[in-house]
């Protein structure tokens, strides 16, 4: 089970406690402790994640204790900086220049004048919250975000500049183009930019980098595949245990939204508990197998059928070389979760296999993709375990959050909510409005329910921002997630509050 906590060195924003965070980020990675899967820098905070599985909360709070007494805090600027070639061509710098009262080229030379520091990552992969910008040329963020801002461009809002990694929506005021990619999967490295560097930006001429392109994590010519796509389901993806270490990048965990049933289906074919499987939203594919194999399925929503003949979930199955297998809608529930005896081969990407979509890692299953096992082996079917039921009448159980307050809180235990649309970087909750607002960037754990100004509060999946700006007033038990992972749209949802 994931747990965390932060490390507070300020309460605003300070380059030199920003340093001090970075500082101890550094030494934390130098001198990693098992058990432990993260550490996330913000502005002026430090979140540490762990598996309490692995190492309890006390271990981990003595050996941040010990790092952060023998580590040495930095000069705020003490890195040499990174030089970033930029083509001063965006749509926004003519407000800019009329914002301030300068001209087009002044607003250029003092944007290009200064010297950056990297406080935070997040948003998307790579994205870098960079300041301090010149008093002078600043302007604030825009009331409506344009709902797609291209890759490579140079953006600033506020004190705030940054290069968006990937297409993605975005409020800042835009300036130019990188004519580098500060991300690309394919790519080593594949970040240009990490939390504490100093950048400076070049006006340059030139042709901007292409816009990244997707990783593929299947095989490219499997030698013995086991299955074939003839179609595919809503959406089938492989994920293992997740992308542990990434989120100072900006990278998400990624991983089973409902780890629970996840291990289930490979504890059934004997696999290690975090092998490649794929998760199964809502209607699954239909698989041709090329050879026999034991397969098993755990989870809800759906039940897998051979040749016509439907099975039991939660149980491992026999498919013959020839036969085919579907996936019946079932009521209740949207995830199930297909694993295979050896486990599916597929290339990893920082030490997982998971597809993130949003980090451009991996995609979904499409026809004609060939599965291939990683060590085919022998294994008995016939194996079964009984479900744990995700019953929607049973409370969502709540921990209080870092910017938990009695009235949000009890706005979430006393009131009504529908789950609303949801992927698998968060569920809205729709219902009554919360108490929120922006907060100084920081870390968003697991599970966190972030709320934004207009108070619909947001239940933060696997593949969420690693950082963000809103109030979190509660966050879901970690126990609970799979059983959120099992909503549908339309449910009702309770919560109620526990310490641990």
């Amino acid at each position: 089970m994931l747990w965390g906590f932060y490390l507070p060195f300020a309460e605003r924003l300070d380059p030199a406690a920003n340093a001090q965070v970075h500082a101890l980020a550094q030494s934390l990675l130098a001198a990693p402790l098992p058990g432990v899967t993260d550490v996330v820098a913000g502005y002026v905070n430090l979140y540490v994640e762990f598996d309490t599985g692995q190492v309890d909360e006390a271990r981990v709070r003595r050996w941040t204790n010990n790092l952060q007494d023998n580590t040495r805090s930095p000069e705020p600027a003490a890195r040499n900086p990174k030089t970033i070639p930029i083509r001063y061509d965006g749509e926004d710098l003519e407000l800019a220049a009329k914002h301030s009262g300068l001209s087009v080229k002044e607003v250029i030379r003092r944007h290009s004048g200064a010297t950056y520091r990297v406080y935070a990552m997040g948003f998307t992969p790579g994205f870098a919250y960079m300041g301090s910008v010149d008093p002078s040329i600043r302007l604030p963020r825009r009331k409506e975000p344009r709902r797609r801002v291209a890759a490579h461009t140079l953006a600033m809002a506020g004190e705030q500049t940054g290069i968006y990694p990937l297409p993605s929506p975005g409020g800042w005021n835009l300036l130019g183009t990188a004519l580098e990619a500060v991300y690309d999967p394919h790519r080593s490295p594949p970040f240009l930019l990490e939390a504490g560097d100093t950048v400076r930006f070049a006006p340059s001429e030139g042709s901007a980098p292409p816009e990244p392109s997707a990783l593929e994590l299947l095989p490219p010519e499997p030698e013995h595949p086991a299955l074939r796509v003839e179609e595919p389901g809503l959406l089938d993806l492989p994920v293992d245990g997740g992308r542990l270490w990434a989120g100072r990048y900006g990278l998400a965990r990624s991983g089973p939204l409902d780890g629970h049933s996840a291990r289930a289906a490979n504890a059934l074919v004997g696999n290690p508990a975090d092998a490649p499987v794929l998760e199964l939203s809502v209607r699954g594919p239909v698989l041709t197998a090329l050879r026999t194999v034991v397969l098993a399925f755990a989870g809800f929503g759906m039940r897998p059928a051979v040749d016509g003949e439907l099975l039991e979930a939660w149980q491992s199955f026999v498919v013959h070389e020839g036969q085919t297998l579907r996936f019946q809608p079932m009521a209740g529930g949207t995830r199930g979760y297909l694993a295979v005896a050896g486990g599916f081969a597929l290339e990893t990407f920082m030490g997982s296999a998971s597809a993130d979509l949003r980090g451009l890692i991996g995609r979904p299953l499409a026809a004609g993709d060939l599965l291939e096992i990683r060590i085919y082996r022998e294994a008995r079917a016939g194996f079964s375990l009984r479900p744990w039921p995700p019953d929607p009448r049973w409370p969502i159980r709540l921990i209080p959050g870092p910017q938990r307050n009695p009235e949000a809180l009890r706005a979430l235990l006393e009131g009504s909510f529908t789950v609303g649309p949801s992927d698998r970087m968060g569920m809205q909750l729709e219902g009554l409005a919360l108490p929120g607002g922006e907060v100084l960037s920081e870390a968003t754990p697991l599970g966190a329910v972030q709320v934004p100004p207009g108070g619909s509060p947001i239940i933060l999946l696997n593949d969420r921002g690693t950082l963000g700006g809103y109030a979190k007033p509660a966050r879901v038990h970690p126990a609970d997630l799979p059983r959120v992972a099992q909503l549908r749209t339309g449910e009702r949802v309770q919560f109620r509050l526990v310490r641990r």
